[in-house]
């Protein structure tokens, strides 16, 4: 597999303001997400929870604040600079190149990295379905595959941050399983995982951190362990 990064790397998101033309959704987020964790972001519906993630990749224009990997800034990049410094994002609802093979879709994936062959090896090692099917239409695949081939595209990239909308929505319990345990294989190699996720028992399970947003702003930070499906927090902000 990887070898496991040594650095302590970090993106921090500070005092960050954005929307859509004259309505702001971000009003004041703060965020930290540390190499070798699995840090969650929960809230209700409409909060901005994956407008986050759009302004980290430089999709969405941010009005104020700053975004930086490693002590770097990155709000001021084009968006598609963002992934070579090492940010890679797996929007909800997956945006496959649908009538590429699942080889075509990787290949897409490592062009701003190389495409090589050793990193190829180990994603296919991570999601072994997916060596079977390389041949294959990606349009064809099962739900739970072409979420596979999601984050397999995106860690072509070999990224020090990984960005999850949602990954297991949809999914039928064996798929969410092998979903969840490449996201834990991840945090061990020292990736920093940055997931969206509204099921708490996926939470529960991967996750070091929780980051609840209301309002458009980060309301609260809390750490998992010690917390249960029953927490107040999760009545709070979730609505469970």
């Amino acid at each position: 597999m990887w070898p496991c990064r040594r650095l302590i790397l970090a993106l921090e998101i500070g005092n960050l303001v954005a929307g859509y033309g004259p309505i702001t959704v971000l009003n004041g987020v703060t965020f930290r997400a540390e190499a070798g964790e699995v840090s969650c972001i929960m809230g209700r519906n409409g909060v901005g929870k994956s407008t986050l993630l759009k302004c980290i990749m430089g999709l969405l224009p941010t009005t104020s604040g700053t975004i930086a990997l490693k002590g770097v800034a990155l709000q001021d990049l084009p968006a598609h600079e963002v992934p070579r410094r090492g940010i890679a994002y797996v929007p909800q609802g997956r945006c496959l190149f649908g009538p590429l093979t699942v080889a075509e879709n990787l290949a897409v994936g490592g062009l701003v990295t190389g495409n090589d062959p050793a990193r190829l090896d180990r994603i296919l090692t991570l999601f072994p379905r997916l060596r079977e099917r390389l041949a294959q239409v990606s349009s064809t695949l099962s739900g739970g595959e072409q979420q596979m081939l999601a984050i397999a595209r995106a860690l072509c990239l070999d990224p020090k941050v990984l960005l999850l909308d949602e990954p297991t929505e949809g999914l039928q319990p064996s798929m969410i399983t092998l979903i969840q345990d490449a996201v834990l294989t991840l945090k061990r190699l020292g990736v920093a995982v940055v997931l969206v996720e509204q099921r708490v028992d996926a939470v529960l399970k991967l996750a070091d951190k929780v980051t609840f947003m209301a309002g458009g702003r980060t309301a609260e930070t809390v750490a998992v362990g010690g917390l249960r499906a029953d927490a107040d927090v999760f009545k709070t902000y979730v609505g469970v």
